[in-house]
């Protein structure tokens, strides 16, 4: 049990209720719990409402079946499950003005060294400046942290322990990953002629030469 539940508070397991409303109680707590947390639901946590022996990934099924002519769904993103509104709500919701002013777009610069940075994190400025073979600003890197896209990482091994910079719970949230597994293929990238090969793989020969000449001093 995670610290600070009190068993005693909420009846998971429901033995006095009828199997069918014990089904629609289980729902119901799960979607509420989604509903109410500003961020990705984890499993687990979920799992913590319900009954021991029911099947989680059936009541949740169940709930994105009875959403389908809903104007929300629940979506697994970002190692959690959260409640979005569908895409084609989208105009409506930006015509009401009820989220206030958008938030400039990112440039194509950015995206590409936030997809460069969620590639190779942690990974430095100057890194960054090799992989995609122009300088990265500190503009750039401060309009990503701004947007809490990215944050800070340990920091680095090479000369000077450089600052890392590594993508943020927000970014597979604004994304719409689960988890950095569902980044595209990189060869896919290489072929685009966003990422240069050549220069990712200079960089690591250089990263490998850097571990072994401190294996060396240890």
């Amino acid at each position: 049990m995670r610290p600070g539940l009190d068993a005693s508070v909420l009846d998971r397991e429901l033995d006095d209720f009828p199997a069918e409303h014990r089904q629609r109680v289980w729902m119901n707590r799960l979607e509420a719990v989604i509903f109410a947390s500003p961020t990705p639901v984890p499993r687990e946590v979920l799992q913590s409402v319900i009954g021991q022996g029911a099947s989680f990934d059936e009541l949740m099924g169940n709930i994105i079946w009875e959403l389908r002519a809903r104007p929300y769904d629940i979506v697994e993103v970002a190692g959690g499950f959260q409640m979005r509104t569908k895409p084609e709500m989208a105009p409506a919701i930006r015509h009401s003005g009820v989220l206030g002013p958008e938030k400039p777009d990112l440039t194509q610069r950015d995206l590409t060294v936030l997809m460069a940075i969620a590639y190779f994190q942690p990974v430095t400025r100057s890194q960054l400046s090799t992989i995609l073979g122009k300088n990265v600003s500190r503009d750039v890197i401060g309009a990503l942290s701004r947007r809490k896209l990215i944050g800070p990482g340990p920091r680095s091994p090479l000369p000077g322990a450089p600052y890392t910079y590594v993508t943020t719970p927000r970014f597979l949230v604004d994304f719409g990953f689960k988890s950095l597994s569902e980044l595209p293929d990189l060869d896919k990238l290489h072929e685009s002629g966003l990422l240069s090969k050549d220069r990712v793989e200079v960089e690591q020969e250089v990263d490998e030469s850097l571990e072994m000449a401190e294996a060396e001093e240890d």
